[in-house]
């Protein structure tokens, strides 16, 4: 396990002490909680555009619009253009 030293304003410091607390968690428990959903966002943000650059947009479009058909009525996945 490594260690990690940041600086904080006293003030924002204080806040992350309470909310740890409010939450029933340490301050180091609480930034290893944000650490994890920074890296989950970052690494599905790099496998939709590995998936988009191997992707063909006309045959998500034509998956889009089939399902479109098949919805019950009012229930589009997408919206309607403005006429």
């Amino acid at each position: 396990m490594s260690t990690l030293t940041i600086r904080l304003p006293d003030a924002k410091h204080e806040r992350l002490k309470t909310l740890a607390s409010s939450r029933g968690v340490s301050v180091n428990k609480l930034v290893e909680e944000w650490a994890t959903v920074a890296l989950t966002q970052h690494d599905s943000e790099n496998r939709y555009r590995l998936r988009a650059q191997r992707g063909r947009p006309e045959r998500g479009l034509a998956l889009l619009d089939e399902f479109d058909r098949r919805a019950p009525r009012g229930r589009s996945s997408r919206r309607k253009s403005a006429p």
